[in-house]
């Protein structure tokens, strides 16, 4: 028995040395005279077993890691973070000197200066970011809207009322027409103004009487750094009907003040400077309509479908560019001279449709 027991080790030994360096098979072969033993197999088997251990140990993949936060939404009108869900709304208001200051124009996204009979301007302020409670002085539509808006899809255009041409075009456009007959508790008359320069709209209020109003989408505005090149163009004057309009770069601010005529445009009860991160000059042909004011003054049309000529204003330099616009559902591109797109600076943006 004892002479077994050695030569029962010896063989163990062996088992356990090729159990870690050969095939099972081998381990099979030279573990065969053991075989009649109890003692001696019970023996053998432990080794076995624990020569398991010697195999080399199957790698562990690494935890999973987390997903990657998705990136923030950012709005194609402003290239700022937005929250899901935005929807469309655009008011024409007056640009009157009676009717400022403005309320609410400092949220706008996008702002467009118009002309209009007898060489004045207006509005077509375009809030999606922020609907602020209060915003004026609303004012009659004009047909150039139908125009500017088409590239919008479907959003709601804010007016107090329309000449019947221009409410026919209106009603035939992809809009969602919000007048104060269609909504009078969402809009206020302020005793403090006198007529028409005192309706005013809470596009909070708006939103949720106006589900029609579609959300925000590509208008053709790209946002990024400066491009290299561009002009110092500390400030620059245009002409928009026969009103003069200065924009101002303000260094300690970081933007653009806006000024027709003499004076600076300022909104709400503080008077806060309306300032504008980009300005496009854009220049445009300008037809007269059928359309006629009291003193017989024909209402003009900016045509902002086709293509011409503009002007990027951001960060105190002048880019060259080019707009184009095939139809009036199309996005309006603004391309440099080397066919590239010109990014606008991300924030609030002032188009001037200049003729």
């Amino acid at each position: 028995m004892a002479g077994s027991a050695v030569v029962a080790v010896q063989r163990v030994r062996v088992v356990r040395a090729l159990a870690c360096d050969r095939p099972w098979r081998d381990v099979a072969e030279y573990g065969a005279p053991v075989r009649g033993n109890p003692a001696v197999r019970a023996l053998v088997g432990l080794v076995l077993v624990g020569a398991v251990g010697c195999a080399p140990s199957v790698p562990v993949p690494p935890p999973a890691t987390a997903p990657a936060p998705p990136a923030p939404l950012l709005s194609p009108l402003t290239g700022l973070p937005s929250e899901p869900g935005a929807r469309v709304f655009a008011v024409k208001i007056d640009n009157t000197a009676e009717a400022r200051p403005w309320d609410g124009v400092e949220f706008a996204d996008v702002v467009y200066v118009e002309p209009v009979e007898g060489g004045l301007t207006r509005l077509l302020a375009v809030f999606a970011s922020q609907l602020p409670g209060s915003v004026g002085p609303v004012r009659s539509a004009r047909e150039t809207d139908v125009g500017v808006l088409g590239a919008y899809g479907r959003p709601a255009l804010v007016f107090s009322g329309a000449a019947p041409p221009v409410m026919d075009e209106l009603v035939a456009a992809p809009l969602v027409p919000a007048v104060p007959r269609e909504f009078p508790a969402a809009f206020r008359r302020d005793d403090r103004r006198p007529a028409p320069v005192n309706v005013y709209v809470d596009l909070a209020d708006l939103r949720g009487r106006v589900p029609e109003a579609g959300p925000v989408q590509d208008i053709g505005l790209r946002f990024g750094p400066a491009p290299d090149g561009g002009a110092p163009a500390p400030e620059r004057t245009v002409r928009v009907g026969s009103t003069a309009v200065t924009v101002t770069w303000s260094a300690p601010d970081d933007a653009w003040t806006i000024a027709t005529g003499e004076e600076i445009a300022v909104a709400g009860p503080d008077r806060r400077p309306v300032r504008a991160d980009t300005v496009v000059v854009q220049r445009v042909g300008v037809v007269e309509s059928s359309v006629r004011d009291s003193a017989g003054s024909a209402s003009p049309i900016a045509l902002t479908v086709g293509a011409g000529d503009a002007e990027v204003l951001r960060d105190g330099r002048s880019f060259p560019a080019r707009w184009s616009r095939p139809t009036v559902g199309d996005p309006t591109r603004l391309t440099a001279p080397d066919g590239r797109e010109v990014p606008l600076r991300p924030g609030r943006t002032w188009v001037l449709l200049v003729a």
